[in-house]
C-alpha cells in the first residue's frame, strides 16, 4: 500500500489559512489517486493539524483512507495551548492509528519523527518556506531517498 506522509509548518500564513484547506484536499485527492491509502501526519500543531483534519474530511468519502499519526513522544502536547490541545484530542480520537517513537520528549525525538515520516513515505505534501526548519529537513532528505515532495507553499504564496 502507498504511503503519503506530510510535513510543514507549525505557523500558518494569514494570508494562506483560507486557501490551505481546499489545496491540501486537492492534494490529497491527487495521493489518493496515486495508491496512497495511508496519510502519516506527525502530531504538531500547525500544518500536521490542518493536514490530518483535512484527511478526516476526505475520509468520510473514501473510507478506505486510514489516518495514522507518527507521534514524536506521549504528552507532546503538555505546554500547548487549551485550542490546539482540543483539536489535538479530536485528532488522536479519530486516527485509525498512532505509534509514539518515544515514551517522553528527548533532545532528538522530533528529528527521529522527522527521518521515519521520510522513510516511510512514498509521496511527501509539503508546507515549507524556510530552508532552516525541521520540516525543510525532512524535504531535503525525503528527496535524498528518491521520494517525490509536493509543496504546497510556493502555490499559496502566488495566490
Amino acid at each position: 500500500m502507498v504511503n503519503c506522509c506530510f510535513t510543514g509548518h507549525r505557523r500558518i500564513e494569514p494570508s494562506h489559512s483560507e486557501k490551505l484547506s481546499a489545496l491540501l484536499l486537492r492534494a490529497i485527492n491527487y495521493a489518493y489517486d496515486n495508491g496512497c491509502r495511508n496519510f502519516y501526519t506527525g502530531g504538531a500543531v500547525g500544518f500536521d493539524t490542518e493536514a490530518a483534519r483535512a484527511v478526516l474530511l476526505f475520509k468520510i468519502s473514501h473510507p478506505d483512507v486510514r489516518l495514522k499519526l507518527l507521534l514524536p513522544c506521549v504528552e507532546q502536547e503538555k505546554k500547548w495551548s487549551d485550542h490546539q490541545k482540543s483539536s489535538y484530542y479530536y485528532i488522536l480520537r479519530s486516527a485509525d492509528e498512532i505509534e509514539y517513537l518515544s515514551e517522553e520528549y528527548t533532545d532528538d525525538c522530533m528529528r527521529l519523527r522527522n527521518v521515519a515520516l521520510s522513510q516511510r513515505a512514498d509521496i511527501m505534501i509539503a508546507y515549507v518556506s524556510k530552508s532552516m526548519s525541521g520540516a525543510a529537513q525532512t524535504v531535503r532528505l525525503t528527496e535524498r531517498l528518491g521520494k517525490p515532495v509536493y509543496n504546497l507553499y510556493p502555490t499559496l504564496d502566488k495566490q
